[in-house]
């Protein structure tokens, strides 16, 4: 597989801004996968497989979804993925403007809340086996798309509103949330609750 030539801007960009934010490992890490280098990639999930995997497990628990070993590993693959498709195409989007771990981390959230929205056979540590099975799919499930969000956010306004944007568009956690809009961590989940009970009797 031949090196992979950098455009001059991207060269001045990586021998500038990046050089300053990145650790000298780091860069020369990216450089090399960016050129396609023998064991570049190996290097790099080894380097960050660590983060990625604290990545999964912390989104997984924010959002009480139980992981198997397969779950997690199939999650931390198409992170992997998501880095290398077109390209590395996700690497040479980066400015330099963080830390690579801190970039990793966002892109690792993103690729995890969007598949594990997609209800990808993984279990809610919420369900209680007791419970009547519904043959309606939970408004959790039917969250799955940015069209079905919308819908749900043009019957809210305000905190509740903002509070179902930051959760399931942008995928943050109750922590983040409540740092995000000032409000106790202990009352999103309540606000969400509400908003798709909302969405029922509304038939959304």
């Amino acid at each position: 597989m031949h090196g992979v030539n950098l455009p001059p801007a991207a060269l001045a960009h990586h021998q500038g801004t990046i050089s300053v934010a990145l650790s000298e490992i780091d860069r020369n890490l990216l450089e090399r996968c960016l050129q396609r280098k023998p064991k570049a990639w190996e290097d790099f999930v080894d380097r960050f497989m660590g983060l990625i995997v604290h990545v999964v497990n912390h989104t997984a628990e924010a959002r009480s979804v139980r992981l198997t070993a397969e779950d997690r590993d199939d999650l931390c693959a198409e992170i992997f993925l998501a880095i290398i498709r077109d390209n590395f195409n996700v690497l040479r989007k980066f400015r330099g403007n963080s830390s690579l771990a801190t970039y990793l981390a966002v892109i690792a959230r993103r690729v995890a809340v969007r598949q594990l929205l997609a209800n990808k056979g993984v279990a809610r540590l919420s369900d209680n086996s007791s419970n009547v099975p519904d043959s309606q799919p939970s408004p959790e499930q039917r969250l799955t798309n940015r069209e079905e969000v919308q819908r749900l956010l043009d019957g809210l306004d305000g905190t509740e509103a903002e509070v179902v944007r930051l959760y399931h568009l942008e995928g943050r956690s109750y922590e983040e949330i409540s740092l995000s809009i000032g409000m106790p961590e202990n009352s999103i989940g309540p606000i969400l609750s509400r908003a798709r009970n909302k969405m029922r009797q509304a038939g959304v």
